[in-house]
Parts: C-alpha cells; structure tokens; sequence
C-alpha cells in the first residue's frame, strides 16, 4: 500500500505517516485501531518484538491474487477479519472461549476432474450427517449447527459475486462468513459450502467463495457437499415417494419360486408420476431450500429430465411457486428478519461485556458501526439510555 492510501485510511497526512515509519511521530491508540483494521492484524501483533506473517491473510491472497487489486473485496475482507476477532475477544472477557474447533479434517486427495470432485463431496456429506446424528432429516439451523461445532458466523454486506469466505487462524478460530445481501435460502446453502471448505480445506487457512471461481474443482466439491448434506438423496427419494410420485411409469418384478421365476408388471397412469409445482413447493420447504436448488438435486438424482427442470423453473420464475406456497399455507422465510440474526447475536455479547464493565460504552458504539455501518449507533445507543461515552483504552484490549 502506499503511503497515501495508508494515509486516507488514518485520516492524516502522507508526511505523517513517513514519520510514523521513520520513527519520528507516535502513534495513538485510535490509529493503531485503525492500523489493524487495514492490515488486517490483531492490534497485539504491533506490539509484539517480532511481527510473524499474516498466515490467514497471506494464504488468501496466494490463493486468490486477484483480491488484492479489488478494493471492494479487500474491505470487505478487513471487515470479516476485524468481526472475526472482536468476537472473539468478546467471548473470551465473558468466559465463552471455545478455542480451535474440533471437528474432523477428511484427508482425501485434491480431485482431479468435476466427477471426482462431485463424488467427494457427495461421500463426506453422508459421513458428516452420520457423525452429526443427523440421520435422513432436514437440516436444522445451519449457523446454529455450525456454531455448535465451534465454528464462528457472520453475516455481512459482501459483492455480490461472493456467496462467502472461511478464515481460519490460530489465535481466533475459525470464521465462516456469507453475504448478507444474499437470500436467506442461498446463505444457508453458502454457510453448507463454506462448511466444507472448513472439513476439506482447513489447511488452506484462507478462502473466498466467488461466483468466478465456480469451475474450480474444490468449489464443485464444496458445491456437492452442500447439495448432499442438505438434501441428501434418500431423504429426498423417500420425501417424493411419499407424495406418491417418483417413481417409473412401468414397474416389473420376477417372483421365483424356487424353479422358475414369474413375470409381473403394473403400469401408473399416463403423467401421475410427474413431479408438479405444488410437489417442488413442499419437497423444498420441507428441506428448507430454494426451489431453483431443489430442482437442480432433482434431476442429479435422475428424478426429473433438463426438460422438465427448466420447465418448472420457468414457472417458479414467472411466479406460480410464491403463489402455491401462499394457497399451501408455507409463506416465504422472512428475508429481512433472518438477515440481522447476526447482529443481535454479536451485540448481544457487546452489551453483556459493557454490563460486567468489560468494554466501555465507546467500544459497544463501535461494534454497533462494525456490524452495520449504516446504521446511527450514537441514536441507537441514546434511545436505549447507553450514551454516556467513557474513553477508549485499546491497548488494554478494548479492540
């Protein structure tokens, strides 16, 4: 970075930063926040004798070296990592440190084409539901279940071509990240893909999930794990065959006897086997999907034909599905209500600390602003009776 960018981001002059690098200027507390947040570093890095590389951040550039020249995607990068670590330090001064996760890394060799790839992600799916004790059921709440394993989630505004990003450190855990702007049925699947990066990946440290990037193979592994974990192909076969379609429209078996064998055969009503709108509704719902992904595991599972696929989503498109989960009774999730779950989880934990005087009021005002800089957190915090500022002490630890 160059000095004037470093000293846009400070709000001081280029002379002041070539000072700072000189050694002829001090720095206050306020930029050395400011600091971190760029360089994405924890401000206990700067005070260390020897500053170790930015494993997290270094590995995610080597990977993505497009990153670093996207200034959208680097801010939004900074972001994720500085929520990363205020989460953190909030868990740990309220005695909720849960440390490095502890699930399974499934060593299986880089694929080495699409199948390959799909057929990983198909198998550790199935592994990791029997793990889990998930059975054959829907998935519950993924961030729930990601957090169970120790996992830290966010939500924040990303591009939209990023579904998501895993960061994994070891001073701070790992992160999974989705975008905010997204639905809440694709960020549910991205918090599955994102998942599997953390059981296939984990010693990549650093990945950005780019809708670019989508023919890289372990993106079509992760892609796989997340279509199979959540709709898992039994569950789904067994969920159809319930509602009474599925199956051939030509069924035959042998009886034997012991001698020879016997044929028989039944044959279903022309079209009674087709899945229709009203089908796709409830098999989604059921499982807590999009229609468009259900219509997509579908037909990988060879339950319907491309021609039937792009049929139904045509009529989604146009409409038809919102309508019949209205007739049906199963409205759309509330998009807005589930996209600010984070907040108040996060926030949560930002006004517990300020009540045991962990944290000042200052500080709840800038993780208020950190989680969603749009909104007035002076406002806020006045209305709610929190505006008494106190002053920041950030080399104690406050950030």
């Amino acid at each position: 970075m160059t000095q004037d960018e470093v000293a846009d981001c400070l709000e001081l002059s280029r002379a002041a930063i070539s000072q700072m690098e000189q050694g002829r200027r001090g720095v206050s507390s306020l930029e050395l926040y400011r600091l971190a947040h760029l360089y994405g570093r924890d401000i206990q890095d700067f005070l260390e004798e020897d500053l170790s590389e930015g494993e997290t951040v270094m590995a995610l550039f080597r990977r993505q070296p497009g990153v670093a020249m996207d200034a959208g995607v680097l801010d939004s990068l900074r972001q994720c990592i500085t929520l990363g670590r205020e989460i953190t330090n909030l868990e740990r001064r309220l005695g909720l440190d849960r440390g490095l996760a502890t699930i399974p890394i499934y060593p299986v060799p880089a694929p080495d084409s699409k199948w390959d790839a799909v057929q990983q992600g198909g198998s550790v799916a199935a592994k990791e539901r029997h793990r889990l004790n998930l059975g054959a059921a829907p998935l519950p709440d993924v961030v729930d279940l990601l957090e169970s394993q120790r996992i830290r989630t966010a939500q924040v505004d990303l591009p939209d071509d990023i579904s998501g990003l895993t960061l994994i450190d070891a001073r701070h855990g790992i992160l999974v990240a989705v975008n905010r702007r997204h639905h809440v049925l694709r960020r549910r699947f991205s918090c599955a893909h994102e998942y599997a990066h953390v059981l296939f990946d984990r010693e990549i440290r650093g990945m950005l999930s780019r809708s670019s990037d989508r023919a890289n193979l372990n993106e079509v592994r992760a892609n796989a794990f997340a279509a199979a974990f959540l709709m898992p192909e039994g569950a789904v076969r067994s969920f159809v065959y319930g509602l009474a379609k599925g199956r051939p429209s030509r069924a035959r078996m042998d009886v034997y006897d012991g001698e020879v064998a016997l044929h028989a055969e039944g044959r279903m009503e022309p079209g009674s086997q087709d899945i229709q709108m009203h089908d796709l509704v409830r098999i989604s719902h059921h499982f807590g999907v999009s229609r468009a992904a259900m219509l997509y595991r579908l037909k990988d599972i060879r339950m319907i034909n491309e021609t039937e696929r792009t049929t139904l989503a045509a009529e989604d498109q146009a409409g038809r599905g919102r309508a019949i989960s209205e007739i049906l009774g199963l409205p759309e999730l509330d998009h807005e209500a589930e996209r600010n779950r984070f907040h108040s989880r996060f926030l949560s934990l930002g006004m517990e600390a300020l009540r045991r005087e962990e944290i000042t009021r200052n500080k709840l005002r800038e993780l208020i602003q950190l989680a969603d800089p749009d909104r007035n957190a002076d406002a806020l915090l006045k209305q709610a009776g929190l505006d008494t500022i106190q002053p920041v002490d950030i080399l104690r630890g406050e950030c």
